[in-house]
């Protein structure tokens, strides 16, 4: 909604500024850079005449939708959210009295983010005991806000949590689930924003320093491009949302005076990205001027340091931590003693060699915020994200016979569940595919008759016959363009639902210069599919690329649809 596995050589390679390749928010989830073969930029009159030349070749059919049940209830967060056996522990525990910690994943990832695994280790060896008993500590290594909806669900709760900020824990507090937060700092870290050196620079000249408000205006007077990432996933994310709010009211971020500051910063804002790799990609391509980041990944990268310039916001990121629950006595006290442990001056100069405790002298620059105030600020954010564009999408759903069965069924399952995520001010069509092409609903606004049409249509799907991808892909880009003639303001996207493997009609080749003109995201999510020929797909314009293949599926799509939608 992944961030660990982050690996620094990968990172080198595959941005060409060694920025680091995050494993993304929620596992299985990946994002890729275009690294195909490289075609000369078409206009965009030209694309136009490409997409009618290849769409008269195929043949479209238009199928009447009936109306299905629609499911009026809020989506079931409990529901969609996986077997905690999803994400195994990296620390187990070693002793039969212990206590288990979810941990945001900047501290439990690999080599220099894998800093609490290696204290947990040395805790779990050290032979300390409580009421004469040994005691050890297991790590399960969740990003925080995957983390927080299985704390407020309730579909499984840990004994303690350390996520990135503090900003979690008061979103849980306001759940009515029982948190106590015992200490705020585990290792120091802070938020930021990265700003090229040449960015940097003239906005000194103009502003004379740098700081979150300043670089608000800059992005509000459209003189600077800036990317963030998804405030309901990212720890990074939220901070810079709730922070960018109170630049403009520090009193109430909520105020219509906070939200008319924000409409204009959104408007100017070019990414919002789904995942930090989505978001540091883009930086890569050049769109981009600035983008946010932990400063314990800055300080680990010198390519980094090199090109950009770091500039703290919002809530510090210390890595505090909570008990959760009612524990009792015996676990109280392994978790203090564990605290105590992180403290040590071993584990902090461990911390220190791994990038944290840096800019000790920074302190926030925001009030303290309470949960609910940050639940309005993230449904401020859904509404208020694309206030001057008009979200149209086209599913593009894979019905050829190699699909029949459970990659059909789980096809089904996914996009009536995940639909519940969209909103109903966005614009949705269908189309489906196997040798020829089907339009099963044309683009229409969400409410509740489109979505019941969505429902009744997607149900109708059979499988059978060859797979013409690419056909499809070129008839549903036909409606949305179609649509972009009819709405200028219209955020044109493509989710594409497949196995991958197409064997009819026109091929990748024959749409990759066409659609890079179009600057259409192409969102692939496979079943049972090629995985590496939906990630080539969607490289064409950097949109993410989901395994449908998992049981945490519609949360993904959840987190996607969130993101995007």
């Amino acid at each position: 909604m992944l961030e660990n596995n982050r690996n620094f050589k990968t990172i080198v390679t595959l941005l060409g500024i060694s920025l680091v390749v995050f494993g993304l928010i929620y596992g299985g989830i990946s994002l890729t850079k275009n690294r195909g073969k490289s075609q000369k930029v078409i206009t965009i009159e030209s694309a136009e005449k490409k997409l009618d030349k290849l769409h008269k070749d195929i043949t479209v059919n238009f199928i009447e939708a009936s109306k299905g049940h629609v499911n009026i209830e809020p989506p079931n967060l409990k529901d969609s959210l996986p077997d905690i056996s999803k994400y195994p522990p990296q620390v187990e525990a070693t002793t039969s009295s212990y206590i288990e910690i979810f941990s945001s994943t900047e501290k439990s990832g690999e080599k220099k983010d894998g800093w609490l695994l290696e204290v947990a280790r040395d805790f779990n060896k050290a032979n300390i005991q409580v009421n004469g008993e040994p005691v050890s500590i297991r790590i399960r290594g969740i990003a925080s806000g995957l983390a927080t909806d299985y704390i407020i669900s309730g579909k499984y709760l840990p004994d303690a949590f350390t996520p990135s900020n503090e900003l979690w824990g008061e979103m849980i507090k306001s759940s009515g689930v029982e948190i106590s937060l015992l200490e705020k700092r585990l290792a120091g870290n802070v938020a930021g924003i990265l700003l090229s050196k040449g960015k940097y620079d003239e906005l000194i000249n103009k502003y004379g320093s740098i700081n979150l408000k300043n670089i608000t205006e800059a992005v509000a007077a459209n003189e600077i491009a800036m990317g963030y990432t998804n405030p309901f996933a990212s720890s990074t994310g939220m901070n810079f949302l709730v922070t960018t709010l109170s630049t403009f009211d520090s009193k109430d971020i909520l105020s219509e005076k906070a939200v008319e500051g924000f409409e204009k910063f959104q408007t100017n804002i070019p990414f919002v990205a789904y995942t930090t790799l989505q978001m540091r990609e883009s930086a890569q391509s050049g769109v981009l001027d600035g983008f946010i980041l932990e400063y314990q990944t800055y300080e680990n990268i010198p390519e980094l340091k090199k090109n950009y310039v770091f500039t703290p916001f919002g809530v510090r990121h210390d890595s505090p931590m909570y008990a959760i629950g009612n524990l009792t006595n015996e676990k109280k006290e392994i978790l203090n003693k564990f605290i105590e442990f992180c403290q040590n001056s071993k584990s902090q100069k461990l911390a220190t060699d791994y990038g944290f405790n840096r800019l000790d002298d920074y302190t926030p620059e925001i009030p303290d915020i309470d949960g609910e105030t940050i639940v309005e600020a993230q449904k401020l954010w859904k509404e208020k994200k694309d206030v001057n564009n008009d979200i149209v999408a086209v599913f593009v759903a894979d019905v050829s016979g190699s699909m029949a069965g459970e990659p059909l069924n789980k096809l089904k399952q996914s996009l009536i569940t995940g639909s519940q995520y969209i909103s109903s001010d966005a614009s949705i069509g269908l189309v489906s595919f196997s040798t020829d092409v089907n339009i099963n609903l044309p683009i229409g606004k969400f409410d509740l008759n489109q979505r019941s049409l969505f429902v009744g249509a997607v149900e109708s799907l059979n499988a059978g016959g060859n797979t013409a991808m690419f056909d499809a892909i070129i008839v549903a880009t036909k409606i949305l363009r179609e649509e972009k003639d009819k709405n200028p303001n219209a955020k044109l996207m493509l989710f594409v639902l497949s196995d991958g493997e197409t064997n009819y009609g026109h091929s990748l080749n024959d749409i990759r210069s066409m659609m890079q003109s179009f600057a259409i995201p192409i969102y692939t999510i496979g079943y049972n599919a090629n995985i590496k020929a939906l990630e080539t797909l969607s490289q064409i314009n950097e949109a993410a690329s989901i395994n449908a293949d998992t049981d945490d599926v519609v949360y993904k799509l959840g987190s996607l649809f969130n993101a995007q939608m």
